[in-house]
């Protein structure tokens, strides 16, 4: 295959990235480590945030870059996967990164990469970095992609390292307990720095290695936590306590939680960058991320949730439990077959009455007959015949059927991948 040029497209550069590696998730640092350091990444300027976690990730990114950026400083972010379009992932002072930019930092990896082969996300990380060390940032807030310990993000010599929740998913590569999945996380943790946990059971295994190496370890519920009433919540810390804050505008129960690993982040940097409290309310207030319980105007009530893993999904049947009544609920579902269908779905039993199942495509895409048959299995109808099943070839068919056929006073949900909820999004933004 022919390298690409600077007068190539983005999509042309991204074709090649995903045709080059021979192994879509490659964990190690050794390759990425080589041509950072060809490439003079040792080090950039600014504080480093890495931000790891089964879920919640990219929530905490996202409110870390709006308060940081109502507190005045540059910020970039660098999250995964994108939903609609690639640029999604590098964010520089809150706007995506051009194609332009990507394409001329591309170029730079390749010609300096020589025998070297980097997977699809290493490649994109160091654009990220590269782009990063161009714009003196004063804060670069960089998402783990996969565990911790092996992920390239993982090269970078973090000020303040979090981890979100720790649950059970990416069982081939990171392990089938919470304790060998949060060792692995834990490794984004750094001796000597604040190491932040907002899991209310963080595993055994991240506390001991976080003590072993010497890292400065904030745990929920011992040096960080909150409270909250309908109007308002508070947030403490070994720093002191913020009152009077307005609820994210990310929605649903566990934005809380995501809230406090982002203080308690910026409690443990104040040394190094000073966060005023209005900076705060702002910052939480002005947040968004497409995909997270994201609740469309307009009727029937439509909701997009990436929720693909049993975690999420306990989070997001307790959100939709918790919202006023709809006569029915239709859900759009489509999952790889690497998720546990089985528990995500189980879920949901007695909140979905009409489920619209879609095929995934690509290798690891799983059919909607599979999930037909896991949803038989584990909520039998009731005696209105509910819930129904029907099966479609891609996530837009799907959706398209829901709209057509849900009344104005009831919901639809679309959810189980990230590319399930793109699908969608992408096509109601044509």
């Amino acid at each position: 295959m022919s390298v690409p040029t600077l007068q190539h497209s983005l999509a042309d550069w991204l074709s090649y990235l995903e045709n080059l590696h021979h192994t879509a998730i490659d964990l190690g640092l050794d390759r990425i480590k080589t041509v950072a350091d060809r490439l003079g990444l040792n080090a950039w300027d600014g504080v480093k945030i890495i931000v790891a976690g089964t879920n919640g990730k990219g929530s905490t990114c996202a409110m870390l870059e709006s308060i940081y950026l109502a507190a005045g400083y540059k910020v970039g972010m660098y999250t995964s996967p994108h939903l609609v379009y690639f640029n999604e992932r590098i964010r520089i002072n809150g706007e995506y990164a051009s194609d332009e930019a990507i394409i001329a930092k591309l170029h730079q990896i390749e010609q300096a990469r020589g025998e070297v082969s980097l997977s699809f996300f290493e490649y994109t990380t160091l654009v990220a970095f590269l782009l990063f060390k161009e714009h003196g940032l004063d804060v670069s807030i960089l998402e783990v992609g996969l565990g911790g310990r092996l992920d390239a993000v993982n090269i970078v010599d973090a000020d303040c390292s979090i981890v979100t929740t720790v649950d059970i998913d990416h069982v081939d590569w990171l392990g089938d307990t919470r304790e060998k999945i949060g060792w692995e996380k834990a490794h984004v943790y750094r001796s000597g720095k604040p190491a932040i946990c907002s899991d209310p059971r963080p595993p055994e295994t991240l506390v001991k290695y976080a003590e072993e190496i010497g890292a400065d370890l904030w745990l929920f519920g011992r040096d960080f936590n909150y409270d909250g009433d309908k109007q308002q919540w508070a947030f403490a810390s070994r720093i002191g306590r913020k009152n009077a804050l307005a609820y994210p505008a990310l929605r649903g129960a566990n934005q809380l939680l995501n809230a406090s690993a982002a203080l308690a982040a910026i409690d443990a940097l104040r040394p190094l960058l000073a966060v005023p409290l209005q900076s705060v309310r702002e910052g939480l207030l002005q947040v968004s991320l497409p995909g997270r319980f994201q609740i469309l105007p307009g009727q029937p009530t439509t909701i997009f949730d990436v929720a693909h893993n049993p975690h999420a999904a306990a989070v997001l049947s307790h959100n939709l439990q918790s919202m006023s009544y709809f006569p029915y609920t239709y859900a759009v579902l489509g999952m790889l077959k690497d998720k546990d269908a089985e528990e995500v779905i189980k879920k949901f039993r007695g909140i979905v009455d009409h489920w619209y199942l879609c095929d995934l495509t690509g290798p690891r895409g799983r059919k909607a007959e599979e999930l037909a048959r896991l949803i038989k299995e584990h909520i039998p109808q009731d005696k209105d015949g509910l819930p129904t099943i029907t099966l479609f070839p891609d996530a837009v068919s799907a959706f398209k059927a829901a709209r057509a056929n849900a009344a104005q006073e009831d919901r639809i949900v679309v959810f189980g991948s990230f590319l399930t909820v793109a699908a969608v999004l992408e096509d109601m933004a044509k």
